[in-house]
């Protein structure tokens, strides 16, 4: 397999820690998104690939090409079914796909590149872009905090589909400066996947394209 995937991008972050999670072997193909001018992304190479010109991208072991990151999870829960990410109980996978929703649906698109980028055409500074992302990225993981559980990870002893939207999240969280003190159920979640090695392996800290 191959992803496309840039190191700071928390969508693609979800999907490493997915492959991490399940044990697959990948080949890391990054797409810088910050060059050439309007990022690699943007050039007619990665359209071709990508139209919408957004990481991650998947190329499958039989050459098909996925794209986003809760479409390509969910094939590789189902194609790959041996370390499960979601419980066999109904409402309990509800639950995980409620807090990956959260964030992939409702948080991650109000701060990503392309709304940051179009907030600064609009004319707002970055004191105000950093208020607009702290806004959405607090009320979200206030959200989360009271739908998960009080011992393990999002809702168990094993990490699943929750906790690799959650830790990205947190990622970015940090760049923004946006406080996580008021979250102690979500510390907790942090503090275990910070020890776990498809965590460690996941993070931007660790790609090729790290700077």
């Amino acid at each position: 397999m191959e992803l496309y995937t840039y190191y700071r991008s928390t969508a693609s972050y979800r999907v490493r820690i997915a492959l991490a999670l399940k044990g697959l072997d990948f080949t890391a193909v990054p797409v810088n998104l910050l060059v050439p001018a309007g990022g690699a992304n943007r050039q007619p190479e990665y359209l071709a690939i990508n139209p919408q010109g957004r990481v991650p991208a998947l190329r499958t072991d039989e050459g098909e090409l996925l794209i986003q990151s809760l479409a390509i999870i969910e094939y590789l829960e189902e194609r790959y079914p041996q370390v499960p990410l979601l419980s066999n109980d109904l409402l309990a996978r509800a639950h995980a796909r409620a807090v990956a929703a959260i964030i992939g649906c409702d948080v991650h698109p109000l701060h990503n590149s392309s709304t940051q980028h179009l907030l600064r055409q609009w004319g707002h500074d970055e004191v105000q872009l950093l208020a607009w992302i702290g806004h959405w990225i607090s009320q979200g993981l206030g959200a989360v905090e009271q739908l998960i559980g009080d011992q393990g990870y999002c809702f168990g002893d094993q990490p699943g589909l929750a906790d690799a939207f959650l830790i990205p999240q947190l990622y970015a969280a940090e760049r923004f400066k946006v406080s996580l003190a008021a979250y102690p159920r979500i510390g907790r979640v942090a503090a275990l996947a910070a020890q776990h090695p498809a965590f460690i392996q996941a993070h931007p800290a660790h790609q090729p394209d790290t700077p």
